[in-house]
């Protein structure tokens, strides 16, 4: 019998999804909560194998609920609901099992329930410890996290490197000589590809040791990553260009895709292969962000739209499109002790940065809204 918990903030919906999850003998309800927040608080308590989780929910919609609850019950699956069918299951970047459309039918619960037993024949999923998905992270500091939640530690900085390099670069075949190259740029001819060789050698076997699956397959003239089952945050971003308006994506997926920003591309790490991609996963964030906080304004959700700059730019304090942006914001809720409150921070973290005045331009804007 697996736990259950559903988060729904319409009481009428919830009250019918207990009674058809109630109905089925395969589910045992151990929480239903109306509000996301309480959900948060409660549900790591309640050990759940299956959470139904609503998309569109206030204050918290369920996508960021599911990240959060995530990082602190790894083996959680997640079931989605929603009213829209233009949702798609590769929009909720958070390993989910399935999506739901409303109204939940009996029968959709039964095609979870059986793919929750596809994942644990013995009916339970807390109880087993390969059921947990390998989690992996690129955005912000690299973290790669074994099939029972552990932190992997590589043995040699160049065995991480490489991987977090195929990461990078998912489906790509990659030259050896490119790889040798990168890795070991003073090394001459066969040496570096020697090291190649063993460093790659390694990588698999700190792969299959610690449960991750993943794939790195040898090519005809080099070798290619392989995700197999696995998703993480660069694979999800790099099947979209959101830099061009023609491909400005929904709100939930906007929502789940910057959901996984966590500060820039593999932070802190001295890899100089890495700017480049870099740069342009930035601008896709920007571009995810800018969507975002136009549905927010257009809905007048001004704390939310105030919530998202700020945690942008502790991640690009200099960024000025997203300064003006928030100003702008202040200067409509009429509040002008923010603008000045806001610049002041900006000008002194420019000054340290850059070491000179934020633009011209930048400055007779502040001026025009003081006056």
């Amino acid at each position: 019998m697996f736990r259950a918990v559903i988060v729904e903030d319409e009481k009428p919906i919830l009250d019918l999804m207990k009674v058809i999850l109630g109905r089925n003998p395969h589910y045992h309800i151990v929480g239903a909560f109306t509000s996301p927040l309480e959900a948060l608080e409660c549900v790591p308590g309640l050990r759940p194998d299956v959470a139904f989780i609503d998309v569109e929910m206030p204050r918290m919609n369920g996508v960021e609920l599911s990240h959060k609850l995530r990082e602190q019950l790894i083996p959680l699956q997640i079931v989605f609901t929603t009213a829209y069918k233009h949702y798609a299951l590769e929009a909720f970047d958070v390993q989910a099992l399935d999506y739901v459309l409303k109204p939940v039918t009996p029968a959709a619960i039964e095609r979870v329930t059986q793919r929750l037993q596809a994942r644990s024949p013995s009916g339970g999923l807390q109880s087993s410890k390969e059921e947990v998905m390998p989690f992996i992270r690129c955005f912000g500091p690299f973290e790669v996290r074994n099939s029972e939640g552990k932190l992997v530690h590589f043995p040699t900085r160049k065995t991480e490197e490489l991987l977090a390099y195929f990461l990078c670069h998912p489906g790509q075949e990659i030259s050896k000589w490119h790889l040798a190259d990168m890795l070991w740029p003073e090394t001459l001819g066969d040496r570096s590809l020697h090291s190649l060789h063993n460093t790659i050698y390694r990588l698999k076997k700190v792969l299959k040791e610690q449960g991750i699956l993943i794939q790195i397959q040898k090519t005809n003239d080099g070798y290619m990553l392989d995700a197999m089952d696995h998703t993480y945050d660069v694979l999800e971003l790099s099947k979209h260009d959101f830099t061009l308006r023609s491909s400005l994506p929904p709100i939930v997926l906007a929502e789940a895709l910057s959901s996984q920003y966590r500060g820039p591309l593999l932070e802190k790490k001295p890899y100089l292969w890495k700017s480049a991609l870099e740069e342009r996963y930035g601008k896709q964030f920007a571009a995810l962000l800018r969507v975002l906080i136009g549905a927010d304004l257009a809905g007048e959700d001004w704390s939310k739209a105030e919530q998202r700059l700020r945690h942008y730019l502790i991640i690009h304090p200099l960024d000025e499109e997203m300064n003006r942006t928030l100003l702008d914001l202040y200067v409509r809720l009429g509040e002008t002790d923010k603008v000045i409150r806001h610049y002041q921070i900006f000008e002194e973290a420019y000054r340290k940065e850059i070491g000179l005045d934020p633009p011209q331009a930048f400055r007779d804007r502040v001026s025009l809204y003081m006056q």
